[in-house]
């Protein structure tokens, strides 16, 4: 075939581009149409308790993810140092998701439970207290700040509109259960457990006379990557 018509005739050119994308595309989305789902269902994934939710808010309010990512690859290097590759269903509560493209620290998949709530505190009131070389700022201000939990029913029921699972019971009780994760035993934790699974309970800003930013924020963080029992997980392989 000769190719010199494509160099010289722009139109035609852009012609050939065109069908090249289409059909680039065609082979990468029709396959998803024959597909019953496109996220594999994975037992322990479960929506974000209100506590969370309001400290992922947070999270995404102080651009966290602009550093950090939330997403760890499936390369040797990575599964080593962060722990298992992450999976599609980790993320499908998440709006937006928090995958990121840039890691100036480590990403935080995996960082639940594994450091205790008060070097979380320690690490955002003063950074290079923990880690001398970190870039990254303080936010002793999250101790100061009452959390504003207010609206959080109504987050809720927002995200219930584009698909999140929250039943009606958890949307009525979300302003209870902030109060049920963060104050613990001085209200009701069980009534909090029957709604959610594997959720951090306690103290979590040292400070149990208030709920402040610091204690949704720390919340947030001790509850990524613990839902999903990775020792018993398997994954479905496609025999199409």
């Amino acid at each position: 075939m000769n190719f010199k018509i494509l160099e010289r005739n722009v139109i035609v050119l852009i012609v050939a581009i065109l069908i090249t994308v289409s059909i680039g595309g065609l082979v990468q989305l029709i396959p998803l149409y024959t597909m019953e789902v496109t996220i594999e269902k994975v037992e322990g994934m479960r929506p974000y308790t209100p506590l969370e939710l309001a400290g992922r808010n947070i999270y995404v309010r102080e651009g966290c993810y602009l550093c950090h990512s939330q997403q760890v690859r499936p390369f040797r290097d990575e599964v080593e140092r962060y722990g298992h590759y992450s999976l599609a269903a980790e993320s499908m509560y998440d709006h937006p998701f928090q995958w990121g493209s840039k890691r100036t620290g480590p990403d935080l998949s995996r960082v639940g439970g594994k450091y205790s709530n008060e070097w979380h505190v320690g690490h955002l009131v003063g950074p290079r207290d923990l880690v001398p070389e970190t870039v990254m700022p303080a936010y002793p201000f999250m101790l100061e700040r009452d959390l504003d939990f207010g609206d959080i029913a109504l987050h809720m029921d927002t995200l219930r509109a584009v698909g999140v699972p929250y039943t009606a019971e958890q949307i009525t009780h979300a302003f209870e259960d902030v109060k049920n994760q963060a104050n613990g035993e001085e209200f009701d934790p069980d009534a909090l457990l029957e709604r959610y699974a594997k959720v951090p309970i306690g103290d979590f800003d040292g400070d149990p006379e208030r709920i402040t930013e610091m204690d949704a924020l720390v919340a947030y963080l001790q509850m990524l990557g613990t839902l999903v029992d990775f020792t018993a997980f398997k994954p479905e392989l496609s025999h199409r």
